[in-house]
C-alpha cells in the first residue's frame, strides 16, 4: 500500500452527507512512452471502487486505463449524522489497494 493515496472530506448538509475524494495514482493507459528508454509504460490503473457509509457499500465503480491521472470523485450520501465514517477502497490491476476514511462533520 503507498503512503500517500489521497485526499477524503465528507460535510453534512441538510441531512445528506456530500464525500469528495481525490486518488493519488498514475492511472498509466499502456500507451504512453518513456521518454529515457522510449519503451511503453506498461497499464497501471484503478480497477475497482468500494465506497462504504458505516461499513456498508454504498458505491461500487468498476474503471478501467481510460480515467485520468489522480481521480477525483463526488457523490452524496442521503442519509448522514455528524460522526458517521466514509471509507474509500481500491484495487488496481496490479492488485495494489488503498483506502481512505473520514468522519462526518
Amino acid at each position: 500500500m503507498r503512503a500517500d493515496l489521497g485526499r477524503i472530506r465528507a460535510k453534512l448538509k441538510d441531512g445528506a452527507i456530500l464525500v469528495k475524494v481525490i486518488l493519488n495514482h498514475p492511472m498509466e493507459t499502456g500507451s504512453r512512452k518513456d521518454p529515457a528508454t522510449g519503451e511503453l509504460i506498461p497499464r497501471h490503473f484503478i480497477r475497482e471502487v468500494v465506497c462504504e457509509h458505516n461499513g456498508k457499500p454504498v458505491l461500487t465503480l468498476d474503471w478501467g486505463w481510460g480515467i485520468s491521472t489522480n481521480p477525483f470523485l463526488s457523490f452524496v450520501v442521503k442519509q448522514g449524522e455528524t460522526g458517521d465514517t466514509l471509507t474509500v477502497r481500491w484495487t488496481d490491476n496490479q492488485q495494489i489497494t488503498g483506502a481512505l476514511e473520514t468522519v462526518v462533520n
